[in-house]
């Protein structure tokens, strides 16, 4: 088991841990107040994988039954095991028996992949206690070290919060800060330097969580989603949606906290769900933003409100001035840093028509931007593996996906046509085809067989859709 100590505010949220980092855009004022890359987290929402009511004929209800439960069979080859609940205290290795969503072998510890003729090695050096490597379209699991290995997440994290709260308010929506807004912040939190009396858009407020890992603009996000504590109870329910069984939320800006995990197979779920909204990839790809000030009074006696410069701290998208270039392909997702996490990072890249997803979880080499070495390592294994590696596991859909669209004449996907198995197959016609055959029990049986066969079509069609995350991840070239 995974156990965390309960934080104390001398140890929290890497003080400091930027202060060596040049930003790359013109210069500005961008580290702000107390903390570096910061923890975070996020509460989910609806996911946008298309859903439909069942349909009232007994027949096609029961195919659907058939179908849910012959796909979840198939997507994770082998007994699913939950994860165990969360613990207090760290352990050294991995636990012997971790979930086994997605697939049986993600559940083992150790390093997962199918190396064959042209598959390309592993590459040396990684050292992150656990780590994947997907397909952000298509799903599918390349490789994968201690995958469910539950531990803390840091500001990766927030990936979940924006996931779960972001869709809740317009951009242009403005908050003025009170005091309340800001209390109960962890000593040493990643700040982007909101003040009290000050009014911000949503906008403003959610450059500050990707770019800054700001505590202060998750905190103050949480107060008007209903306060830190109904937030935490959403990103719990949103992450059981997600199928992310390995996570427990305490903290909504992922700042250390008692019984607070993830895992990296976790992690990935946030980001693949987050990156369909359009308004999370531009965020996480932002490099560098203008963010409001505070309002002061001028030579003149009047009063003006002037911005400054803030900085991605995603190394990979951002780069430093020596250590870390800037990843080919790279379009985020976010990163995070604190004493009982370690580093932990999150990343998705494009290269040649493929977008791919990787995770690293707190590396055990003591270099400077280790996780980002490790990270780039993967997306060069990555890129050269994917079309000739076998995959070990996939990314599991969220639960309100497990039933396919039984709807005539439409796909998974929720669209009009025949995009599934080549034929627009549906249930409608399955159940037509019932009717005509009378009551023999042989043409009952080759119906329902037909309809399962075409309804996992439609299931495998929508966990393997594909995402609109390149034409993003170009504009990053």
């Amino acid at each position: 088991m995974t156990q965390l100590h309960t934080p104390k505010a001398s140890r929290n949220q890497e003080t400091g841990r930027l202060s060596f980092m040049r930003p790359v855009s013109p210069p500005g004022v961008w580290f702000l107040g107390r903390g570096g890359e910061g923890s975070g987290t996020s509460r989910a929402v609806a996911c946008t994988f298309p859903t439909v009511s069942a349909p009232k004929k007994t027949t096609r209800r029961c195919l659907l039954v058939v179908s849910a439960t012959l796909t979840s069979l198939a997507l994770t080859a082998g007994p699913v095991l939950a994860a165990p609940g969360p613990s207090t205290s760290p352990s050294a290795t991995p636990p012997a028996k971790m979930s086994t969503v997605g697939g049986a072998r993600l559940g083992q510890a150790g390093t997962q992949v199918n190396l064959a003729s042209g598959v390309p090695v592993l590459p040396k050096g990684l050292t992150a206690r656990s780590w994947i490597v997907s397909d952000a379209e298509s799903g599918e699991v390349l490789a994968a070290h201690n995958a469910h290995w539950r531990l803390a997440p840091a500001s990766t994290l927030k990936m979940l919060f924006a996931d779960t709260v972001l869709p809740k308010f317009p951009s242009t929506t403005e908050h003025k800060v009170v005091p309340s807004d800001l209390a109960g912040m962890g000593v040493g939190s990643s700040m982007v330097g909101i003040k009290e009396g000050e009014k911000y858009t949503v906008h403003d407020l959610w450059l500050g969580v990707f770019l800054r890992s700001g505590n202060d603009a998750v905190h103050v996000l949480s107060a008007m989603n209903g306060g830190v504590k109904h937030t935490v109870a959403e990103m719990n329910e949103h992450a059981e949606e997600l199928q992310a069984l390995d996570t427990h939320v305490v903290s909504p800006d992922g700042y250390d906290a008692e019984g607070q995990v993830s895992s990296a197979y976790d992690l990935t779920l946030f980001a693949r769900s987050g990156l369909q909204k359009k308004d999370f990839r531009e965020y996480c790809s932002t490099v560098s933003a203008k963010f409001p000030g505070e309002t002061k009074k001028n030579k003149k006696g009047k009063k003006v409100r002037e911005s400054f410069e803030i900085q991605n701290t995603n190394r990979l998208l951002s780069g430093t001035d020596s250590d870390v270039d800037v990843y080919p392909g790279i379009a985020g997702v976010k990163n995070g840093n604190t004493t009982n996490a370690g580093a932990t990072f999150t990343g998705v890249a494009e290269r040649g028509g493929k977008v791919l997803l990787v995770t690293v979880m707190n590396p055990a080499k003591n270099e400077h931007d280790e996780v980002y070495k490790e990270t780039a390592k993967l997306f060069d294994w990555g890129f050269k593996a994917a079309g000739k590696v076998a995959p070990v596991g996939e990314l599991v859909p969220p639960k309100s996906a497990a039933q396919p669209s039984a709807q005539p004449g439409a796909t998974a996907s929720g669209e009009a046509g025949g995009a599934v198995g080549g034929g627009g197959s549906s249930a409608k016609p399955v159940a037509s085809a019932t009717a005509a055959s009378g009551s023999g029990g042989m043409g009952i049986a080759l119906a329902i067989t037909g309809g399962v066969l075409a309804l996992l079509a439609a299931g495998a069609f929508l966990v393997n859709r594909r995402w609109p995350l390149p034409d993003l991840v170009r504009r990053r070239r």
